[in-house]
């Protein structure tokens, strides 16, 4: 191919329409399906509202949830009608019920027997349709602040486990969207989609109309879209707990260890560390990675042109390999590095 054909094949790609996070397998004008079960709630204390859902089919996020801030919430789904969300949430903000909103989209949808849709507006109240088309076990449940729905699922005990951990976290104080990732985990323990063998996703949005709590014109706070995983629900709470900086979403130490000795060496060779003594000694600290090597080490990155933890978020005394290969071609560069590797070839000996 020519040069001017690769320009023209590469323009070409360019002016198509892409799908964003989109499978393959949808295809364009098709009718987006999601049997699945969500739910969709609001926070009257705090003004949040959001959806939660989980499926057996890829980017479940891209359809089922539908939130805006200071109005409420939409889960639509089944033979899943995406414009329900605008809708129903135009029809709130009007200053219409959620059942009277949800009459009047289902009156005017030919295809409502084979949709299921859950509606909570910002005062609590909440509308459900569960049409005849969805697969067995379909139904739905509400309460104040919340609608919980599926179909596709094992049984009723899904979405009752959803509603009673949703109901068992009120008055908690715990931020919406952990709550309708507890919700949501709840069913998937007691059984959730029936259907094996097909993939998963799971996502949760809510908005806060709440002064300074979102930096999005739209009020979202929370936007997890878990795609595809294994595990979607579990993944949904991995990365909510370590966004938030949840305790327990990592483990804490302090590094110790004979590569804490060896950074002390080299970083003392090349002036950094306590380079007002002649030789290290080996004392009871040694090993451990505290606040004066993480200095040392932090400053030999500064010189190295490299980001460093007074300069935008990497953590204090950051070593990786690939500073450990820039000390060793500054080590190179001074003439220390054959007696240094002399020495720590000694402390890496293997004695077991």
């Amino acid at each position: 191919m020519t040069r001017f054909g690769i320009v023209v094949t590469l323009a070409a790609l360019a002016a198509a329409p892409l799908a964003a996070q989109e499978p393959a397998s949808w295809g364009l004008g098709e009718e987006l399906v999601f049997h699945t079960f969500s739910i969709a709630a609001v926070d009257r204390a705090t003004g949040e509202s959001g959806v939660a859902v989980t499926t057996r089919v890829a980017c479940v996020g891209n359809g089922v949830p539908w939130v805006r801030v200071g109005v409420g919430a939409v889960a639509t789904q089944a033979s899943t009608r995406t414009e329900y969300g605008e809708e129903l949430l135009d029809m709130l903000e009007e200053g219409l019920t959620p059942q009277e909103a949800l009459d009047r989209a289902t009156a005017a949808d030919e295809g409502r027997d084979r949709r299921q849709v859950g509606v909570v507006s910002l005062d609590g109240s909440a509308a459900q349709h569960t049409g005849t088309g969805p697969g067995d076990w379909a139904g739905h449940r509400s309460g104040p602040n919340y609608a919980a729905q599926g179909n596709v699922l094992v049984g009723p005990e899904v979405v009752d486990a959803v509603a009673e951990s949703f109901e068992s976290t009120e008055g908690s104080g715990m931020h919406l969207a952990d709550r309708l990732i507890e919700a949501l985990t709840a069913g998937q323990m007691a059984g959730g989609d029936r259907r094996v063998g097909r993939l998963q996703s799971a996502a949760v949005v809510v908005a806060d109309p709440r002064e300074g709590m979102s930096r999005r014109a739209d009020g979202q706070t929370v936007h997890i879209n878990v795609c595809e995983h294994p595990t979607p629900v579990a993944e949904l709470r991995r990365i909510y707990d370590t966004v938030s900086g949840t305790l327990g979403h990592r483990e804490l130490s302090q590094p110790s260890g004979n590569d804490v000795w060896q950074v002390k060496l080299i970083m003392h060779a090349l002036g950094y560390y306590r380079a007002d003594q002649e030789t290290l000694e080996r004392g009871f600290d040694a090993s451990f990675f505290n606040d004066e090597i993480a200095e040392s080490v932090d400053n030999f990155r500064i010189v190295q042109g490299l980001s460093h933890s007074g300069s935008g978020g990497t953590p204090p005394g950051f070593v990786d390999a690939k500073l450990v290969g820039l000390m060793w071609s500054e080590l190179e560069a001074s003439g220390k590095a054959d007696e240094l590797r002399a020495t720590i070839r000694e402390l890496t000996r293997v004695r077991r």
